[in-house]
């Protein structure tokens, strides 16, 4: 006797073969298309447009989202101005953590003996960046 769970289970696995051989059923090109431009030309078409002078239109909708235009006494006032970046910054000094370059030299790595090429990597010496107290100068000539 086939119970109703039974049969969901099998309408289930059916229906679910059916989708992965429809999907595997499609080729390359039906997917992807080849008859379009190659990447070259797109590249040098972009570098004539660029060169002539002509845009995509990216600019000026960048240009025109500026709901009024700077005036004057905007700009004047931009040295004076504080920003939370600037005060934190002008506050708290970072002390000097020196950054250090190592070069790792080609070699062969692991069981298998795989090679591996020569790279260079940096680390500062400390492991934390530290920063000065209020009023406290970092040494400039340590």
């Amino acid at each position: 006797m086939i119970t109703s769970r039974t049969r969901l289970k099998a309408i289930s696995a059916c229906l679910l073969t059916s989708f992965v051989m429809a999907g595997c059923a499609s080729t390359k090109e039906a997917v992807l298309p080849q008859d379009g431009p190659t990447m070259s030309e797109i590249y040098h078409e972009h570098q004539e447009r660029s060169r002539r002078g002509g845009s995509d239109g990216a600019r000026e909708a960048l240009a025109s989202d500026h709901p009024h235009p700077v005036s004057d006494g905007d700009r004047d006032l931009y040295g004076y101005t504080r920003d939370a970046a600037r005060e934190v910054d002008s506050i708290f000094q970072r002390l000097p953590n020196p950054t250090l370059v190592m070069y790792v030299y080609p070699h062969l790595a692991g069981r298998h003996a795989v090679p591996i090429p020569g790279y260079s990597t940096t680390f500062t010496m400390y492991e934390r960046t530290e920063f000065a107290l209020p009023g406290e100068a970092p040494c400039s000539g340590c």
